[in-house]
């Protein structure tokens, strides 16, 4: 793991996004979701909730599966965090969910997905809705493929109505609802 933790923000909230981990812009930028990926991320909030970018920031807990970018790997790309670093970040996670109770938890990519449910395929999951227990509370859990430009799988068919399907899913949640 490099450079220091990334956090949304202590905000009170019924809806916690947790993301995989930082990429490597989100450190220096100091929020989570700051590059490309949140783009797509934001402007499908802001197309299916209505929800501009800095409404879902001031108004959604965001969270993450590891708190600091894992690094690159040997092709360049962003590493996968390790089964012992997600199990070191674990506790950070399980408490704020403790803490806050939220509602619906929206995880975004098969990382965040698999903590709480089995995702063999993110078609079997994304246009889901799910009632989870973890940490000890029970809550709504809708998954969101993950936004990064590098997968296709949200552009392209089954992936782009399953993600169209989530966001509606979302865009309906009463704790959504009630975040005006």
């Amino acid at each position: 793991m490099q450079s220091t933790p990334v956090s949304g923000g202590a905000i009170v909230s019924d809806v916690m996004m947790i993301g995989q981990a930082p990429g490597p812009r989100e450190p220096t930028l100091k929020r989570p979701f700051a590059h490309t990926a949140g783009k797509t991320l934001f402007r499908w909030f802001e197309q299916f909730c209505g929800m501009d970018e800095a409404a879902v920031r001031s108004k959604i807990y965001f969270a993450a599966v590891c708190r600091c970018f894992p690094g690159k790997n040997s092709g360049g790309t962003d590493r996968v965090p390790a089964p012992d670093e997600i199990r070191n970040c674990a506790l950070w996670m399980d408490d704020e969910i403790r803490i806050l109770q939220p509602r619906l938890i929206i995880p975004v990519g098969r990382l965040a997905i698999v903590q709480f449910i089995d995702c063999a395929k993110l078609e079997h999951v994304i246009g889901r809705k799910f009632r989870v227990a973890h940490a000890g509370h029970r809550f709504d859990l809708i998954p969101l493929p993950h936004p990064s430009g590098a997968s296709p799988w949200h552009k392209i068919p089954p992936g782009k109505e399953l993600t169209e399907r989530a966001l509606k899913l979302i865009a309906r949640h009463p704790a959504i609802r009630l975040l005006d």
